[in-house]
């Protein structure tokens, strides 16, 4: 749907209330923790790779399915912070940013900050590694979407620590914590520099301890089609380091994706002119099919004169896979 056509869609008010104990029991979960060199840490995951030569069979479908928890409303554009919780821009780029002709922000700001519980905004959240922290969604019950650059990838299939908390703003967590216990991968990107190929896979799915899904609702998936390329039909959301520090999250829609011509629909870059700041690694690129949001790629890198994406047919493949293996 085009971004004329979202926005004559109307709010959806929630149909039921959700129950108090629901809530309670995700965040009354402790994570489970382990012991290195006598300091106690939430513990790390373990890995499983997609096969780079493994591809999507011709008959499976290139999507996964959206849920919407009816115990939520429904906005298309979210409520945006109360006037009396803003605050001024955490980091001022232009005196930060040292790199001559450096630029992840053209043009005028678009990005703004919002507070909503609402669906699909609730289901957007912030990913926090030891390596740092940067924005995630849902994608199933208890499976996050986020970019492969925020895993600690570690020796012997196993990374460390990922913490994921859904609709974060100022400290606050409306739906609890949940922590990894597993990584789907298809290539290991570890930063801090990314280059060609790591952009075309910077995504992991990871299986959460618990289903935090149910509560906060997830987006469907479903694979990058170059024939979209320079439609404005995009979302993308996320915690940015520059205006808030990585503490709120922002919005931005009418986003246009452009897929590189070199690479196969399977795994695919996208450059773009969205507004990025590190911490936005991992935030979804979403478009709306019969109102209902799909997420097509994740926030991955950015160079001189562009913004990266990845996406393709392999991130649904990961997304289905990971659900079918760990409901």
């Amino acid at each position: 749907m085009t971004t004329e056509e979202v926005s004559r869609l109307r709010t959806v008010k929630a149909k039921l209330t959700e129950k108090p104990a629901a809530i309670e029991k995700l965040f009354s979960q402790a994570p489970a923790m382990e012991t290195i060199n006598g300091r106690t840490f939430p513990k790390g995951m373990k890995t499983i790779g997609m096969p780079m030569d493994e591809k999507t069979a011709e008959n499976r479908s290139l999507e996964t399915d959206h849920f919407y928890p009816t115990h939520a409303d429904f906005e298309y554009n979210p409520k945006l912070e109360p006037k009396k919780d803003r605050k001024p821009k955490f980091i001022e780029r232009d005196s930060f940013l040292t790199p001559e002709n450096a630029r992840t922000i053209f043009g005028a700001d678009q990005r703004k900050v919002y507070n909503s519980t609402a669906y699909p905004w609730r289901c957007v959240g912030r990913v926090e590694s030891s390596l740092g922290s940067g924005s995630g969604v849902m994608i199933g019950p208890r499976h996050l979407l986020t970019c492969s650059h925020i895993v600690d990838w570690q020796p012997n299939n196993t990374t460390g620590w990922l913490k994921f908390t859904p609709m974060y703003y100022n400290g606050s967590a409306p739906y609890g914590t949940a922590w990894g216990t597993l990584t789907y991968y298809k290539y290991k990107v570890a930063g801090p520099t990314i280059d060609s190929t790591e952009i075309q896979y910077d995504y992991v799915v990871i299986v959460l301890d618990r289903p935090i899904g149910n509560s906060t609702g997830w987006l469907g998936s479903k694979s990058y089609s170059d024939s979209w390329d320079g439609g404005a039909y995009w979302t993308h959301a996320g915690y940015p380091g520059d205006l808030t520090g990585t503490q709120r999250p922002t919005y931005q829609t009418g986003i246009a994706l452009d897929g590189d011509f070199w690479s196969a629909d399977d795994n695919e870059s996208m450059s773009h002119k969205a507004d990025i700041w590190p911490g936005q690694s991992g935030g979804p690129f979403w478009g709306y099919w019969d109102g209902s949001p799909y997420a097509v790629a994740t926030q991955s890198a950015h160079n001189p004169s562009d913004n990266f994406a990845s996406g393709g047919s392999d991130l649904v493949n990961l997304v289905i896979r990971a659900r079918n293996e760990h409901p």
